[in-house]
């Protein structure tokens, strides 16, 4: 088969969708669905478009030969990391040397998951064929296979702008639905193929190798890349610890919930699966407990297993206790092992200077975290740790277990029958951090004691919340709207009602078979208290102010909202900073040539920033900026505009103009939403850079600009000061970000 899903940036995004394809294989997140279809003369496929304010989803017609669609039926490559990954100019540089050494005459090239066709393109090069047209018998010949419509759609592009378009072969369908005689005129002498993910087998590598070996390769066929191999190393992290471990870290509360009470240890977790995570911001706070270890060897140039297992024996070289283990592989993309590309953390890179990749942060390929279960294995230095690996189709997983009698066996396991609501580590981390907690504690209880018995609306799907009302005022009646966890909170609630001492008759899940809650719902009573974080339960890593779909539920109800309702939050602020952002911008640059190619032509289809028209002009996108590389802040935080969830929803704006207070280059600006929790603008949740848990959004410019504080002696060409405006469009939940520098 071809790529299982398309290189993405966030949990939002496309993907071709068959209907005997394995579910197992989709994405761990709500994606934006896409069916594919045909007609006689061109190939279509509805995508699935969100709403952000309302989280309702209409398909949309995509037409291979339609390029004129209104920009609601494009498809979105902005959020994927196509751009990204284009400009890692050492990934690049890795598959050109490999494919130049490998394919040294005229042969059958097939490139599976061919993006952009640059592989294939490079093949074509290699074997010589640029001044002639393609198929051509023993003169060689190119097959691009790709799955995905719209990359399909900019693969055609990027090839007739580099005269490749009657040299290549460009078949858009899943590499397993391939024939020979129909598509392809033979097997293919030679593979190239770049379906690799942070986790490795997360793009169907295994499934795709084996359906390739099976029906559309010859026997010993080259290959590019030629293996790859992962590896491990033992860490102690506190942060990493808080990321998964709720039960432990929400003892020193004081606030008298249990959202994973004792002995209902897994109700409310993560899911056991590796995480894509940049490391390198954490190298100060974790400590190494071992050196790296070999874990698996996935060959190309032969059919691969679909499960394996390995025992590992490791050898702690610290005291310590293992919260994680982090992971990395090295690709090798010649069979002589001269060419090499590593995803390993900078502290390996060091002292590996031969790895292609060293010094060269992107974000399509990041490091993986595996948590180990609760506190963690206590090891001892020279104890040898045994670490039992694992991996399917798709997926690597591991169990851990120390050789001394009192250490921990930290291999967690669910039975079949047991119930657990997985969240992501970000959302657990916050659920577990007791100044968050308190922020909710101090405006909830100020408002459930304004009233006798209050009817509470919990509009999001905050498992929290409506614990704690229900724990807070035993006479208050709630009803939870949980629009993405449905019957998964209803059924946790009923799990840990008893041990936060409150009793199920006060609380009810509405029916989401009727449109929206109304009067009888909630029993001819008007709605005393309307509260969220916010949190939409599968939006995790959206857009900061996409949250505002707060606003727009709290409008709908206005009709059964008593006149001295509490509105919690009361207001989100938009605020924002300058920063220094070297590497991200760098990533989402304007492509030029690529690999000998020129890519200019996909620059306004993936949400390039540079030599763009202000339409086209990169835009803002979520991002953890503290995994964003090197990053300095070049002004102090300021707001732009303030939303009043007291008022009903409208399109607004606001302006600000902020005078730099560090010298540098200003490569963007970063945005995010304080929740402002009380009227009195005492409890505020602040969402911005320095905290870890969320995603903000960030604005890069087309063209960095040099800086400096209005202080600091007069120079040419570096701006004092930027005036930025900011307007929130009401019926679809956009921001636009305009600025100025002065």
């Amino acid at each position: 088969m071809a790529s299982i899903i398309p290189k993405t940036l966030t949990p939002y995004f496309s993907f071709p969708l068959k209907l005997n394809r394995r579910l197992s294989s989709f994405p761990r997140s709500n994606p934006r669905a896409t069916r594919a279809m045909s007609t006689k003369s061109s190939q279509q496929i509805f995508q699935l478009k969100l709403d952000p304010l309302t989280g309702n989803s209409e398909w949309i017609i995509i037409d291979e030969n339609d390029d004129t669609s209104h920009d609601s039926a494009k498809p979105d490559l902005a959020t994927t990391s196509y751009l990204d990954m284009l400009n890692d100019t050492r990934r690049n540089r890795a598959f050109r040397d490999a494919i130049d050494k490998a394919i040294t005459k005229p042969c059958h090239v097939l490139d599976i998951g061919a993006g952009t066709g640059l592989l294939s393109m490079m093949a074509v090069r290699a074997m010589g064929l640029d001044d002639q047209t393609i198929p051509g018998g023993n003169k060689g010949m190119v097959t691009a296979c790709e799955s995905f419509l719209p990359m399909v759609k900019l693969m055609r592009k990027v090839l007739r702008l580099n005269d490749m378009e009657k040299k290549i072969n460009v078949v858009y369908k899943w590499s397993d639905e391939l024939k020979v005689g129909v598509d392809i005129n033979s097997r293919a002498d030679a593979l190239v193929s770049e379906i690799l993910d942070s986790e490795l087998l997360g793009e169907g590598l295994l499934p795709t190798l084996q359906n390739a070996y099976d029906t559309l390769l010859v026997e010993n066929p080259q290959t590019v890349p030629y293996r790859v191999t992962t590896y491990g190393q033992l860490v102690e992290s506190a942060f990493l610890w808080t990321l998964h471990d709720l039960y432990n870290n929400e003892t020193n509360a004081s606030d008298g919930i249990h959202l994973v009470p004792t002995g209902l240890d897994k109700i409310l977790r993560v899911k056991p699966r590796q995480y894509p995570m940049h490391c390198d911001p954490l190298k100060d706070e974790i400590k190494l407990l071992s050196e790296p270890f070999k874990i698996f060897e996935f060959e190309f140039w032969k059919r691969p297993e679909s499960h394996r297992e390995t025992d590992v024996v490791i050898k702690a070289f610290d005291d310590g206790r293992v919260n994680a283990i982090v992971s990395w592989w090295v690709l090798q993309l010649d069979c002589e092992g001269t060419i090499f590309y590593s995803t390993a953390p900078e502290w390996i890179k060091e002292s590996q200077p031969q790895f292609s990749g060293a010094g060269n942060w992107c974000d399509h390929w990041k490091q993986c975290v595996w948590f180990v279960p609760g506190k963690g294995v206590p090891v001892l230095k020279d104890e040898e740790v045994h670490l039992h690996a694992n991996h399917s189709e798709i997926s690597i997983s591991y169990s851990l277990k120390a050789q001394t009698p009192q250490s921990e066996s930290c291999y967690c396991k669910l039975e079949d029958g047991d119930f657990h609501l997985a969240l992501s580590p970000e959302r657990i981390a916050i659920y577990g951090a007791i100044e968050w907690r308190n922020c909710m504690l101090s405006a909830v209880q100020k408002a459930v004691q304004e009233k006798d018995s209050p009817l509470c609306v919990v509009a999001d799907d905050s498992v929290f919340l409506a614990t704690l009302i229900a724990s807070l005022s035993k006479s208050s009646h709630i009803i939870s709207l949980f629009p993405g966890l449905r019957e998964k909170g209803s059924k946790y609630l009923q799990a840990i009602a008893e041990a936060n001492g409150f009793s199920l008759d006060c609380m009810e899940i509405f029916d989401h078979r009727k449109d929206w809650l109304t009067i009888y719902d909630a029993h001819q009573k008007k709605v005393d208290l309307l509260v969220g974080e916010p949190f939409y339960y599968g939006h995790d890593g959206r857009l900061p102010w996409q949250n505002l779909r707060f606003w727009k539920d709290r409008t709908v109800l206005d009709g059964i909202l008593s006149k001295d309702a509490r509105i919690i939050p009361c207001k989100a602020v938009l605020k924002a900073c300058a920063m220094f952002l070297p590497d991200l911008w760098r990533s989402r640059c304007s492509l030029g040539e690529i690999g000998g190619f020129d890519h200019s032509v996909a620059n306004p289809v993936l949400g390039a920033c540079g030599d763009l028209p202000p339409p086209q002009e990169g835009r803002c996108l979520p991002f953890f900026v503290w995994q964003c590389g090197q990053t300095k802040v070049l002004s102090k935080s300021f707001t732009i505009m303030e939303f009043d969830f007291l008022e009903l929803m409208n399109s607004c704006s606001g302006a600000a103009k902020v005078e730099f207070s560090e010298p540098g280059i200003c490569h963007g600006f970063v945005l995010w939403i304080d929740w402002v929790m009380d009227p009195e603008n005492s409890v505020t949740v602040s969402t911005g850079p320095d905290n870890r848990y969320w995603k903000q959004g960030v604005k890069l410019l087309s063209e960095p600009v040099a800086v400096q504080p209005a202080g600091l002696m007069d120079s040419d060409g570096k701006y004092k000061s930027v005036e930025i405006e900011a307007c929130f469009d009401s019926s679809n939940g956009d921001v636009v970000i305009r600025h100025t520098f002065v």
